[in-house]
């Protein structure tokens, strides 16, 4: 059964520490820009109040769930590569498009088909495409839209793989690109080309938190007949949905803050409109980069507690943001939240939450990063980010080492960098490991000074 659902467009929903969630029309990060409505499978039970209209805090529980046979709470695993036809009409009719039900789980699967429609609903898209990692998910959507003789325009702060493959991979197939500042309107403009198809920009960038203003940017894109891809992974649905600020498609690592639980790599792609969807499903389908179904089950679970994940990510995020930025051994920090963020008011306008991603330089630089993080003891020493655990890295010589020196440096990837995944222990508790070791941290910049024959 289909139910028109509407986000709701009121104060209700998360209200994150320090930010209060209100409408367009009284600025700030706002509920206001949801899209006016979207189309989801509900539940039996929540289709007989069809003219309610679903906080996004709800969505994230029901959304997806489909009335099924036996009517599931949870969507059961269907771990099966194939499915029987009625038929022989019917195998003919499906394999046209034209009947109901699944062929292959290649082609289509109702375990994956549930996480799919839940994430769809929340970004307030056509319809959704689960891969089987993030970064299927991207190379995914940039086969689908590019062609050899085509230019894409690409973010320079991104995922260093995304920036090895937009830079080294595609070139091998005739597919230019240029890297710019995407939070640099000017510079984004001047890098079209009458060949370009795609822009694509991923915001907050990874790692730098450097934001992009989608509005503005899906302006130029459109204008010059090109679509606007964004990666929304650093956010999430529920706090940045950028398909009602302009963009084309939406992208994400569900491995991130989607799941949440640092158990599963997935990906996901959402459309805007069916023939994107059309487009993207008939190269996922020959590509082969799917999202298997106990994994697609984990994630739609995982989605289910998103809402109360993401408002203690925000808020346990500001309280050590704010402490590191008044630390003596750091030298800046950037997160959306701060003020101090240099498009701190672009992240008013298009999110409802800073976000659970820390950046931030020592003073010690390199010696002090690599000091610190071996000193944690609470945080992780792991790649990755957005589970309930809280990770640190050193982008340089880890997330982003694939790009080379001279891309990092373009992207503002310095050496002392260092990358913060606040996960949702207790606070206190993650600020005496941080402040812990910083002070080992603070030993790389004594030892340094000391070092110094005296003049």
């Amino acid at each position: 059964m289909r139910l028109t659902l509407r986000f709701r467009k009121s104060q209700a929903g998360i209200t994150f520490a320090g930010f209060t969630r209100r409408t367009a029309r009284d600025g700030g990060f706002l509920a206001g820009k949801r899209p006016d409505f979207v189309e989801a499978d509900l539940p039996r039970e929540l289709t007989m109040q069809n003219d309610r209209e679903y906080a996004p805090e709800t969505l994230t529980v029901h959304a997806g769930i489909v009335d099924q046979q036996f009517h599931p709470v949870i969507p059961p695993i269907y771990q099966v590569s194939t499915f029987a036809f009625e038929t022989a009409e019917h195998g003919a009719a499906l394999f046209a498009g034209e009947g109901k039900g699944y062929i292959y789980s290649r082609m289509g699967n109702p375990t994956v088909e549930a996480a799919e429609k839940s994430v769809a609903t929340l970004e307030g898209g056509f319809g959704a495409l689960a891969c089987g990692s993030g970064m299927a998910a991207i190379h995914t959507a940039l086969g689908a839209l590019l062609s050899a003789g085509d230019h894409v325009v690409c973010s320079d702060a991104v995922y260093g793989p995304t920036c090895t493959l937009v830079g080294s991979f595609l070139s091998r197939f005739g597919i230019e690109s240029t890297f710019v500042d995407s939070s640099n309107t000017k510079a984004v403009e001047k890098a079209i080309k009458p060949n370009t198809k795609v822009i694509f920009v991923e915001t907050p960038g990874n790692p730098t938190l450097v934001i992009t203003d989608l509005e503005a940017v899906a302006k130029i894109a459109h204008k010059n007949d090109a679509l606007l891809v964004v990666d929304n992974t650093f956010m999430s649905p529920l706090l940045q949905q950028p398909l009602a600020h302009g963009a084309d498609i939406v992208v994400h690592s569900l491995t991130k803050f989607l799941n949440g639980h640092a158990d599963v790599v997935g990906g996901m792609i959402v459309t805007k409109t069916e023939s994107q969807y059309a487009t993207m499903r008939k190269c996922l389908n020959h590509f082969g980069g799917v999202l298997p179904p106990f994994e697609s089950f984990l994630v739609h679970r995982g989605i289910k507690t998103l809402g109360l994940r993401m408002k203690r990510h925000c808020e346990n995020a500001m309280k050590i943001a704010e402490h590191l930025e008044a630390h003596a051994e750091v030298e800046w920090v950037r997160f959306p939240g701060l003020k101090s963020h240099p498009q701190h008011e672009i992240a008013r306008k298009q999110m409802n939450g800073p976000g659970a991603i820390i950046s931030f330089e020592l003073k010690g630089g390199l010696e002090a990063g690599r000091r610190m993080m071996n000193a944690v003891r609470l945080c992780g020493l792991a790649v990755s980010l957005g589970g309930v655990e809280t990770l640190i890295q050193h982008p340089a010589s880890m997330t982003h080492a694939s790009m080379g020196r001279e891309a990092r440096e373009r992207a503002r990837v310095t050496d002392g960098l260092v990358r913060l995944s606040v996960g949702i222990e207790d606070v206190d508790d993650l600020l005496a490991d941080i402040d812990q070791a910083l002070e080992a941290a603070a030993t790389a910049r004594t030892t340094s000074r000391e070092d110094v024959p005296a003049t």
